[in-house]
């Protein structure tokens, strides 16, 4: 059986066009997936869902919906099943339904950035050695390459989000069925690079605002 690679050749971009009102839930369990209570609510299996919540760790992170039921529904996606991390109780926020996209077509190139691991150095009199402790992460981004389309719809979408600096996201479908989303936000250069015999493109930077998570084929 001859060797398989993964390829991004044939994956799919996309970004949010239209976003829903905000659904409040109540409650947030400490589970994986989380589950939240809302009365009453109107989101359905597979939404895509923009979370705010009183845990810092997964607000504004996009998560799929699952398991939902009447007045619950779970952040698939997340896991919050860590008391030290997420207080039992002070998750309650709302999420907001993804209810349109935009296909961002053309991509040249996708290139992700950041996310290394920081340290804290330390050394003690005793020491030869200075020694290094884990801190935070840097920020991750993302600049995507397209061809210059002015007229497509994708191009007014990511300038009205880039001039209101509002949050949105972006869904990447690979080829083999695998979804990653990204939430975070985003600008597009004004004009484009014109280089003799090359084509013309632009350059959506994406700042994100947590981390991207990835959903398997089934």
């Amino acid at each position: 059986m001859a060797a398989r690679f993964p390829l991004p050749n044939g994956a799919v971009l996309e970004i949010a066009s239209v976003l829903g009102t905000a659904v409040p839930f109540t409650a947030l369990t400490n589970a994986a997936p989380p589950v939240a209570t809302a009365v009453g609510h109107d989101i359905e299996n597979g939404d895509i869902l923009l979370v705010t919540s009183g845990w810092a760790r997964i607000t504004d992170r996009a998560v799929r919906a699952a398991d939902v039921a009447t007045d619950t529904f779970a952040l698939d996606g997340l896991d919050t099943t860590s008391t030290d991390t997420y207080t039992a109780g002070s998750g309650v926020g709302s999420v907001i339904a993804v209810t349109a996209w935009a296909q961002v077509s053309k991509v040249t190139a996708f290139t992700v950035s950041g996310g290394e691991q920081q340290y804290v150095t330390v050394g003690y009199l005793e020491d030869d050695d200075d020694r290094q402790m884990p801190t935070n992460r840097n920020p991750l981004s993302i600049s995507v390459t397209v061809e210059d389309q002015p007229s497509a719809e994708y191009v007014s979408v990511v300038e009205g989000l880039g001039d209101a600096k509002t949050l949105s996201v972006l869904r990447m479908k690979l080829p083999n069925g695998d979804q990653v989303l990204y939430p975070g936000y985003v600008s597009i250069t004004s004009s484009p690079t014109m280089e003799r015999n090359n084509v013309m493109t632009r350059t959506i930077s994406v700042g994100l605002s947590g981390r991207p998570v990835r959903y398997l084929a089934a």
